[in-house]
């Protein structure tokens, strides 16, 4: 689905990413771990689009996104990809259910009556019904997080893109965000997050780990295995 193929990001003399190469199948849930600074956030948004390439190419089902202009390839994420952020990005001067929908009615890909019905479905499997019309600052941190996957959801992408999604979490807010993306991911949705928490890795396929900006190992999970004595023990060598 994905192919990175050797990127590298520079931020002015510091060179950030170091020809990293690997690739995303459909279907996959990919976790990125490694300690603060490694270039965790940075691989995802570059992956992603969001942050320009100093050198290398990404690929999307064979479609050069990096070499896309800025309009181009806004208009491609919006279309294809889902982003879910640590803190969430709503505007505060709209309820719920209209932060939600908004970016389906910038989309255009089907009606607004088809996108508000979209939204209604995608809180109800959330399980946030009845908060559609409260001001972001009037739910909790759980509710608005599950919100924004059902805004990142809006437009169905092929693959959602997630920074810490449970960083700004409790413990039972964590969990219902865990159990809604192992969900989406069983159902067939790509996803890419980066963590710090082994209880959001354990829940990946596959595990890259960043160190100095280069992929220092990869650890991927067969079926039936003890995800969370595996995790512990590939931790453990770095």
């Amino acid at each position: 689905m994905i192919k990175v193929k050797q990127i590298s990001k520079s931020f002015k003399d510091t060179k950030v990413l170091h020809d990293i190469s690997f690739e995303i199948k459909r279907g996959d849930f990919i976790a990125v771990m490694g300690a603060s600074g490694s270039g965790k956030s940075t691989l995802l948004y570059s992956v992603s689009g969001m942050d320009s390439l100093s050198s290398g190419k990404v690929l999307f089902e064979g479609i050069n996104i990096s070499a896309m202009q800025e309009d181009e390839l806004s208009g491609f994420r919006l279309s294809k990809m889902g982003f879910v952020f640590q803190n969430a990005q709503m505007l505060k001067n709209l309820s719920v259910f209209d932060n939600i929908i908004l970016p389906g009615l910038v989309a255009k890909k089907e009606s607004a009556d088809g996108i508000r019905k979209r939204a209604s479905e995608l809180m109800k499997r959330m399980e946030i019904e009845g908060i559609e019309e409260r001001d972001i600052r009037e739910v909790s941190g759980g509710q608005l997080q599950r919100s924004s996957i059902c805004r990142a959801m809006i437009n169905n992408p092929e693959i959602l893109f997630l920074d810490e999604p449970t960083g700004a979490l409790n413990s039972g807010a964590t969990d219902q965000v865990l159990t809604i993306l192992e969900d989406l991911n069983r159902d067939g949705m790509t996803i890419m997050t980066v963590t710090h928490d082994p209880r959001v890795a354990v829940k990946a396929r596959r595990v890259l780990y960043i160190r100095d900006g280069q992929i220092a190992a990869c650890k991927e999970f067969s079926l039936g295995a003890d995800r969370e004595r595996e995790l512990d023990e590939w931790l453990k060598g770095f």
